[in-house]
């Protein structure tokens, strides 16, 4: 059965930053990674990306919508990872579940795969969601 994840792009109020948290594990233990995880065997894609992003921020369904982006098929590892994406209508307090959370500055390069998970992916992702009109006040770098 072919596994499934999702990970979730969270911009502030103001696009400026994006939501990460520090793995304290493996795999790219150490790095920073989007937010999100497992999606549930009968559970909806959507319902499977809320649920995530409330249990690893607390970050809720009144707080943002979320739109999904793309995903990425792993045929070698029989893996589906979807990519979700939203823009906080308000600042939120964040609850920590197993990973330490940051705010990481919009402009960062994340394609630096010495600080960040996916081996370059979390750039290229970058790309296309600010390319599908998220956040919608465009943050200029």
């Amino acid at each position: 059965m072919k596994k499934r994840f999702n990970v979730i792009m969270v911009f502030s109020p103001d696009g400026g930053r994006l939501l990460f948290c520090k793995r304290s594990k493996e795999p790219f233990l150490g790095k920073f990674n989007m937010v999100g995880g497992h999606i549930e065997p009968g559970e909806s894609d959507e319902d499977a990306a809320y649920r995530e992003l409330y249990e690893e921020s607390g970050i809720g369904r009144g707080d943002l919508t979320l739109t999904h982006v793309m995903d990425f098929l792993y045929r070698t590892e029989d893996m589906e990872l979807q990519v979700w994406a939203g823009q906080l209508k308000r600042d939120v307090a964040l609850r920590e579940e197993e990973n330490p959370l940051f705010w990481l500055d919009a402009g960062e390069n994340f394609f630096d795969a010495d600080r960040f998970a996916g081996n370059g992916n979390i750039g290229h992702i970058l790309l296309e969601v600010r390319a599908a009109g998220i956040p919608e006040q465009k943050y200029l770098v």
